[in-house]
């Protein structure tokens, strides 16, 4: 029966996948697949929600529309322009 990897061994391998897809991402290299791999990683660690345009900063849905200013500007007159 062979041995199990062991964790320094596992993380230096996670670091180095997370290293190697980087830098072919990095260099435009990369293929769909290479991105495709790169958002399995992603997603297989946990960090889906950033892609996810579906979610806030924070991982929660986000609901409803957000309404858009040049439709109806009177429905803001209360709201100050950060674009003044």
């Amino acid at each position: 029966m062979s041995k199990l990897a062991s964790e320094d061994f596992l993380e230096q391998l996670h670091a180095a996948t997370a290293n190697a897809l980087l830098k072919k991402i990095e260099s435009g290299d990369a293929t769909a697949a290479d991105i495709a791999a790169a958002a399995k990683f992603l997603k297989d660690n946990g960090i889906s929600r950033l892609l996810d345009k579906s979610l806030n900063d924070e991982g929660e849905a986000v609901t409803g529309n957000i309404p858009d200013p040049n439709d109806d500007p009177g429905d803001f007159e209360n709201v100050v322009s950060l674009y003044q």
